[in-house]
């Protein structure tokens, strides 16, 4: 897959509001909250044009529900069930476990990640997001880097990815600073 970021779209806002009537409609009280969460979620900031999403239900134990929610809508499982995990990490990998979900071809790309309400990875994509909407700076230097890793990789969006897990971890440590200062929580 080509990796190829554009300048930030004021249309993803709308477009993930589109997209969390369609889940909302489709997964009812499994799910707990619908977030916009990744670059596109950072007003400003550009990114591929693809939205990233994260349901968070109470408990991942209900994986066949979820899933026939999700099919119900024309979505597909896709085979990752865990997220990367930070290097500093020591914990239960279980924290790490998710479902992805795409839609069919013909609408809207996105990638719809199903995490457990309280699990490391749940906190991980908001505090990221936040972080990024609350620094300007670091959210600029962010997409500097992923342009540059995108002009590297154009046509390796595994190696984009890995990199960019292993540049993820770091700013992440500024994040989780910014979050014991200024009281930050989901």
């Amino acid at each position: 897959m080509k990796v190829r970021l554009e300048p930030y779209d004021p249309e993803w806002p709308q477009d993930f509001e589109a997209l969390r009537t369609t889940l909302a409609g489709a997964l009812g009280d499994l799910a707990v909250r619908i977030d916009h969460i990744g670059s596109t979620s950072v007003p400003g900031l550009g990114a591929k044009d693809c939205i990233d999403i994260q349901v968070t239900v109470a408990s991942l134990a209900r994986r066949d529900d979820i899933t026939t929610a999700f099919h119900s809508i024309g979505f597909a499982k896709q085979p990752w069930e865990t997220d990367h995990e930070p290097p500093a990490w020591s914990g239960d990998a279980a924290q790490w476990a998710k479902l992805l979900f795409s839609p069919p071809g013909d609408e809207r790309l996105c990638n719809v990640h199903v995490r457990e309400r309280g699990r490391a990875n749940q906190r991980y994509a908001l505090l990221f997001r936040d972080y990024l909407r609350a620094n300007d700076h670091a959210a600029r230097a962010w997409f500097e880097m992923k342009s540059r890793l995108a002009e590297q990789y154009p046509d390796d969006s595994a190696t984009y990815g890995y990199v960019k897990d292993a540049a993820t971890d770091v700013l992440m440590l500024a994040s989780e600073r910014w979050a014991e200062d200024t009281g930050w929580t989901p």
